[in-house]
Formats: structure tokens, sequence, C-alpha cells
């Protein structure tokens, strides 16, 4: 689906791409990850055709550059920071459905689905939600363009853990027909989403590997947690994942995105010295934690 031959950018001296060449299949997933001018961002806007380059980008054999027009309309694409549009969120819906012939209608149900209740902001520029509000809106005018590659820059890092449980189920329904690139700087936020790796470092590609692909999408992992005693701040950080505690307030049950049980992991080890007994395991749909 994808294929860069030989890529290479640079800005005045500096080389910014160095002989890329990757091939990526429809269907895969793939984590782009490396430090902060490593070359991921400059990688995905030739893919996106912003950018003069040397060497060959096709996707689907169409080159991004000289048939912008035909090739982004494929393309699902949620930017890293938000754009600072002072388009009214109907507009904006509107514009980007007529670009990629989208229904509208299939935009206001993704960010429904996500949290976010269209009709109640309809006329508020864009420029004036909250980061997660525009986060929830531009994944849903990625997805709802049903397109065939979805190229995401950090794209759940404004989402609230529910929010974060949709919107791996929304890949997961995409996952057989669309072909994911998800840029990181950080490995963990985003391996148990892939199911290939990418590192990038000063220009050139350092890691090419395939990765354990065992855990769904929307997946899900029932979790038991007794607190040794009664913390505000603990009972706090569960609430944002929406656990609930019994009438002793000590144990809490909830359930976990299999993609964020890692996340989960890393929020829960700030509290270790309060944990009594934690388990996570993985359930079918409708079961519950016990």
């Amino acid at each position: 689906m994808i294929r860069c031959e030989n890529l290479s950018k640079s800005f005045r001296r500096a080389r910014v791409l160095d002989g890329i060449d990757l091939d990526i299949a429809l269907g895969e997933r793939i984590a782009l990850i490396g430090s902060n001018g490593a070359g991921k961002t400059t990688l995905i806007r030739c893919l996106l055709g912003e950018y003069v380059h040397d060497g060959t980008v096709t996707i689907d054999g169409r080159s991004p550059r000289t048939e912008r027009t035909t090739v982004l309309g494929n393309i699902g694409f949620v930017p890293q920071l938000p754009p600072p549009l002072k388009m009214p969120v109907g507009q904006l819906i509107e514009f980007s459905a007529a670009l990629s012939g989208a229904d509208p209608r299939q935009i206001d149900a993704l960010a429904g689905r996500l949290g976010l209740a269209v009709d109640g902001i309809r006329s508020r520029p864009f420029i004036k939600l909250s980061g997660g509000m525009k986060q929830k809106l531009l994944i849903a005018i990625a997805l709802g363009r049903n397109a065939r590659l979805l190229i995401m820059d950090e794209p759940a890092a404004n989402l609230d853990p529910e929010a974060r449980k949709i919107f791996f189920d929304l890949l997961a329904e995409r996952q057989q027909s669309a072909t994911m690139i998800i840029s990181s700087h950080r490995i963990d936020e985003v391996a148990a989403l892939v199911n290939r790796v990418i590192e990038m470092d000063m220009g050139k590609v350092v890691l090419d590997d395939k990765v354990a692909d065992d855990v769904s999408l929307s997946g899900r992992f029932a979790c038991r947690l007794v607190s040794r005693r009664v913390d505000a701040a603990l009972a706090k950080a569960l609430g944002r994942w929406q656990f609930t505690a019994d009438d002793s307030g000590l144990v809490w049950t909830g359930q976990v995105a299999g993609p964020d049980r890692l996340r989960f992991i890393g929020m829960i080890s700030r509290y270790v010295a309060l944990i009594g007994d934690l388990s996570l395991s993985e359930v079918g749909a409708g079961e519950t934690a016990q």
C-alpha cells in the first residue's frame, strides 16, 4: 500500500530524512517511534504530500505530491496539535465530509460514541473547544472518512480512559480494512495497538520489526484492586478510570481496555504502597470484574 524508496529530505543544510526505504501493507498497524527530531513528522508530511523531496513515495501506486487530492481522499489524519481553526464545529464537519465524500452524520455518530455531543457545540468555534473535545472531533472526522490509510500523531493523548476504550473499539472495527500509522515518542503508549514497530533516529530507520499481536484492540481486562486504607488521591485516580468501590471503600473493581493496560499499571504504580492486592484478567464481551 505504501512504498518509500530512498526517500530523503533536507531543510537548508540539515538532512532530516536520509534514504528511507519502507513497504507497508494494507492492514498493518505501525508504531512510528523516535525522539523529537528523529524525522517522524517529516516522514508523515511527505506521506501527506506536503513536501518536495528526493526519492519516491507512493500510496496505492499514486504520488501524494503530484496526485494529492486523490491520495488525501483516502487518508484520515489526526495531528498531534489541533489546528487553530475559528470555523464553527458544524461547518468544519460539513467541510471535511465534502472533501472526501463522507456522510457528515457518520462523523456526528462517531463523535457521539467518543462522548462528544455535536448538537450542543455545532455553532461553537473549533478553537474554543477543550483539548479533549478537539481530539474527539478530529478522530471522528478522520474515521468518518472510511479511509484506507489512517495516520495518527499521539491520537489518544488528550482522551480520558473511557474515551480511549471507545477509540480502541473504533480502531478494531477498521483493522482489517485500513492501514494505521501511529506516531509517538514513547513505545509504551502505543505498543499494545500495533503489530509492527518502526523506529527512527537522525532521519534513518534504525529498527523495523514485527511485534506480538496477542490482545485485541477491543479486548478488556477485568481489574480488582484492594487498598490497605481509604485514600482520597487513589480514589480520585481510580474514579477517572470509571472504577467503583464497595461499601468499605477498600475494594475497587472496573475494566481496563486491553491496549491501555500498561498505561493503567503505570498510573497505579504511583500508589504501590497503598495496594494490598491487584488482579487483571482478560474477559470476553459482557463480562465484568468479580
